[in-house]
């Protein structure tokens, strides 16, 4: 009988014992979703198709399908590069410079007096930055603008500028 009463007794003082003891490490969660999900997260998001692509996501499809190396982004530049590299376990490659350079963030700009309000820019315009009507100035919302610079070669008088970005931006970018 003594023994069954130490036993119990042992049995309670290790379930006392155990709810303090800490849990075993759990593995790192994996991120369950799509590669082409989170490959697409890394890039700029500017919609340019400087890097041959018709814009990020169908460059990240690219990627994923490993036909596409992970250095035709200049918006997206050497850390982009280095975040594509971790990734997908490949090495930390230069940028191809025929895709472009690496710039500073930037923000196009419309010079008012100047604008005819074709529509042109905003036509050509992959995140619908720039807002306006026929024969009306135009304007660019800064928030939105990705420094793309698809909206400069369409302008025909050649009103559009680009500035460094500012942050926070100030919206839209030509209300000072």
């Amino acid at each position: 009988m003594v023994t069954v009463l130490l036993c119990g007794a042992a049995a309670v003082v290790a379930l006392w014992l155990w709810r303090d003891f800490p849990a075993p490490p759990t593995a790192t969660p994996v991120d369950a979703r799509p590669l082409v999900e989170r490959i697409d997260e890394l890039l700029p998001q500017t919609q340019c198709g400087q890097c041959g692509f018709g814009g990020c996501l169908p460059y990240a499809q690219e990627l994923a399908n490993d036909t596409a190396p992970i250095n035709r982004c200049p918006p997206g530049g050497e850390r982009g590069i280095v975040a594509l590299a971790a990734l997908l376990d490949k090495p930390v490659i230069p940028l191809d410079t025929s895709c472009g350079v690496e710039k500073p963030p930037q923000v196009a700009f419309i010079v008012e007096s100047d604008c005819i309000g074709c529509t042109k820019c905003i036509q050509a315009c992959p995140v619908d930055a720039i807002v306006g009507a026929t024969k009306l100035m135009h304007t660019v919302i800064a928030d939105l603008c990705t420094g793309c610079e698809l909206c400069i070669p369409p302008c025909p008088v050649d009103c559009i500028e680009l500035h460094p970005a500012q942050w926070p931006p100030s919206t839209p970018m030509n209300c000072r």
